[in-house]
């Protein structure tokens, strides 16, 4: 019972520090920024990568995209510069999803490491804030709402895995993960985006059934990811920053890794609209 508490204190604490920053975009960009450097923090103990090279490559990386943003006059330089991060991001994340399915160890030479955390991780943050500008102007309410659908996804996934699980999703990597928690989080994910597209008041219900969809996957992978990662390390949590969840990095690797194709989604739909 102590236990439970202390997880559902921490818990409410992470969302509510997410939601009394939603109507600022400097607080949001502010608490992702804290968010994206303990979030290194925790990866780089579990790959095992030292020094100050990529603080200063996410602080970098992270400042500039926020300020350009922020100090937006038009979009010359700009759209051409999140193009390039994208691609590169989604491809090293299309490496890290081939890696899973491989049973050997996940390569940790300093190359991929440095690689890693800056397309791995940084950039993602950066995707996360550009989700909350969608429509060239500050509008949190995508960002909230893939936030609720992965919270719906994550926490059906583990009620019905828990109680009605049997078949084992990828046992080699995280043995408590089965196909029924999986398939249970995508179904009331996709329910719960009917409700999200009528809360948010953003993109229709079939975009949003669509959001859900790739949050579940994208997000379980992400989820996977950092498992192996942790499996690899010989830890259980990433860290210890969040009583009774663990690190930061565990509740945030499901949108880290599901932020890039989030935003692909959301390109697509404005260039074909």
């Amino acid at each position: 019972m102590k236990e439970l508490f202390i997880r559902a204190i921490s818990g409410i604490i992470y969302v509510s520090l997410f939601l009394l920053t939603l109507n600022s975009q400097h607080a949001l960009i502010v608490l992702f920024f804290i968010f994206g450097l303990i979030c290194l923090v925790e990866f780089n103990k579990l790959i095992q990568l030292k020094g100050a090279v990529s603080y200063i490559l996410f602080i970098v990386l992270y400042l500039s995209f926020a300020y350009w943003q922020l100090a937006l006059v038009s979009n010359e330089g700009f759209n051409e510069a999140i193009q390039i991060l994208h691609v590169l991001t989604i491809f090293v994340q299309l490496f890290l999803i081939r890696d899973l399915f491989s049973e050997k160890a996940l390569p940790l030479f300093i190359t991929k490491r440095y690689i890693n955390t800056t397309l791995y991780l940084s950039s993602a943050f950066i995707f996360i804030i550009l989700i909350a500008n969608y429509y060239e102007s500050f509008n949190p309410n995508i960002l909230l709402g893939a936030f609720i659908l992965v919270w719906v996804n994550d926490s059906f996934a583990f009620l019905i895995g828990k109680n009605f699980g049997k078949q084992k999703l990828f046992p080699r990597i995280s043995p408590k993960k089965t196909v029924e928690g999986f398939l249970g989080g995508l179904f009331f994910s996709c329910v719960a985006s009917y409700f999200v597209a009528e809360f948010t008041g953003t993109l229709n219900s079939t975009n949003w059934l669509i959001m859900s969809v790739i949050i579940s996957v994208f997000g379980t992978l992400g989820d996977l990811i950092e498992s192996k990662y942790k499996r690899q390390a010989k830890v259980k949590d990433s860290g210890v920053i969040m009583p009774g969840h663990g690190g930061l990095l565990d509740r945030l690797d499901s949108i880290i890794f599901a932020a890039p194709f989030i935003y692909l989604f959301l390109r697509i739909l404005k260039y074909v609209s």
